[in-house]
This record gives C-alpha cells, structure tokens and sequence, in this order.
C-alpha cells in the first residue's frame, strides 16, 4: 500500500510543479523524492507524473490521485487533533494563518493575552492571501485562519470577533487633513492607493472608490501597509487603512494623517475560521473568547462582536 509520505511528496509536486521546490517544501532530498514517487507510482500501477525538459505535470489520473491525497492528509490531520484534543487540546502546537493586512500589528495584541492563559500552546504564523490560506486550511496545512468575514463555504466554522473601522490616510499637508471627518463626496476626483489584487482589502477599497468616485490607483499598489503608507507621505496619493494598523503604525508619524470618513463609514469584520470537523473546535472557541476579552480592554478601536 502505498505509505502516507509517499501522498505527501504527491500533494508537494501537486503544489510546485517543480521536483527541487517539492523537496524543499517537504525537507527531503530531490533524489529520494523522485524515487519514493517511482514506487508510488509502481504501487499504484499507473504514471501519476509526467517528467520532461520543460518541467513537471501532472496525468489526468496523477491529478485525481493529488487531489484525493489531500483529503487523506487532512483527515489524517484531525485524527491526531483528535488524540491530542483528548489530552489537552490548549497545548502544542497550532497552525494559524492570516491575511498580509492583519497580521503584524494584530497578533502582538493578542499572542501575549493567549501565552499567559495558555503556556503550553505555541503558534506557528502563517501570514498571505486569501485564496492560498483557505486553500492550506481545507487541505490541512493549517489548524485556524484570522480572516476577513463573511466567508462562504461548506464544512467551515466561522467565529466572528470583531469589527475593525477603516480610515481614510492622506499626507498631513493635504486639505482634507484639516477635517476632522471627510465627507464622501469630498473623495471624488482623488487618487487612491490599495494593496495589490488578492487582498481581500483591495477589494473593499476598490468598492469604495468606485461609489464616492474617486480613481483607485493601479500604476502604484502597495504590497504592504507600510509601503501604502510611505507612498502616501510621498504625495502619491490618499489610502484607506484598518483601524488597529493606524494605532500602531500612523498615530505616530509626522507626515501623514488618518481621518474618518462620513458615514455610513467603511470598515470590516475579522474573524476566526477553521474546518467543522477539527477535533479542537471548542478549544479555538474558547481562545477566540480570550481575543475578544483582550480587544474589549486593549483596542477601543475596534468593535468586539459577541458570539
């Protein structure tokens, strides 16, 4: 039978398209990753990857094999939470993933809060887009997700925490800077800078400037939060920035400003999210608690959302 490393060099060739990378991905080298996937494929009687000059693809059966791998290793996954869960599910570790947007200024918020009602629970971060962490969660590479809601979707468990404000972010010499709220239509004809595509913070900023009438930049897209918020010191243009990112990043800059805009004024909901099944369910419940007990006395401004 062929043995679960064996899916798990599958899945990371899946994933790569490339032999060195999948390698990589699973500390191997790329001698035994090769040989370990020719058993595989001896095992099972039929060519799962197609090997040429100009890379690496999967046969049609390869695909269906990767993709029915996946499902075993995250069963597999919640199996051993399980066990875990049946010792302490608030010890080990946890594989968290969140978005680019949120994640450097909202975990040092928290992790503290979590470390000291949780010693033994240690974290690995996982900070990207959208689309590739909910891939990693349904596939079991990671345990939760810090994520922007609603998220549609069978077999997931969303727990809403809080919503977080977004404020408009303009160079402090600007004319608007000296409003204390930005009226929305005072936007139309401005140029504003988001984060590239794939965040799902552009995308709520691409709504907004398309109803106040305002141009959304597309030669200049930050890659980050910080750099939106350098490009606008520069003059470049206004931004649009969460509430929690401003308290710790541009309430104390010189050159730039943040200001609310009218209402009804923008903002997000942030919650956590993981797989229905996960056998440590009600121990992620019970820290999503502890954040919203450490929001509602540490971050006045964000709104915590009750369960």
């Amino acid at each position: 039978m062929p043995t679960l490393q064996q899916f798990r060099y599958l899945v990371a060739v899946a994933d790569t398209l490339h032999f060195r990378r999948a390698a990589e991905m699973v500390h191997v080298t790329q001698p035994t990753l090769s040989a370990q996937l020719r058993e595989l494929e001896g095992k099972l009687g039929v060519q799962l990857v197609e090997r040429s000059r100009a890379g690496v693809t999967l046969t049609p059966v390869g695909a269906e094999v990767a993709a029915r791998a996946r499902a075993v290793l995250r069963d597999v996954e919640d199996i051993v939470g399980l066990a875990r869960a049946g010792a302490d599910p608030l010890a080990g570790t946890v594989r968290v993933g969140v978005v680019g947007s949120l994640g450097s200024y909202f975990l040092p918020l928290v992790i503290p809060a979590l470390h000291e009602a949780y010693p033994r629970l240690t974290f690995y971060v996982r900070e990207g887009l959208a689309a590739d962490l909910m891939g990693r969660l349904r596939d079991g590479a990671l345990d939760l997700l810090f994520f922007p809601v609603p998220v549609e979707g069978p077999g997931l468990h969303v727990e809403p925490l809080f919503h977080e404000p977004l404020l408009m972010v303009l160079p402090s010499e600007h004319p608007l800077a000296r409003r204390p709220v930005i009226p929305r239509g005072a936007l139309r004809g401005e140029t504003v800078m988001t984060l590239e595509t794939g965040h799902r913070l552009h995308d709520t900023v691409a709504a907004l400037a398309e109803e106040v009438g305002a141009t959304l930049s597309l030669d200049y897209e930050g890659t980050s939060l910080d750099t939106l918020r350098q490009m606008v010191a520069t003059g470049l243009g206004l931004s649009v920035l969460p509430a929690l990112y401003i308290r710790s990043e541009v309430a104390r800059e010189k050159l730039v400003v943040a200001r609310p805009l009218s209402d009804p004024a923008p903002g997000r909901d942030i919650g956590m999210i993981w797989r229905a099944t996960a056998a440590r369910g009600e121990a992620f419940a019970e820290l999503a608690q502890v954040i919203r007990r450490t929001l509602a006395a540490e971050a006045p401004e964000v709104r915590v959302i009750a369960p």
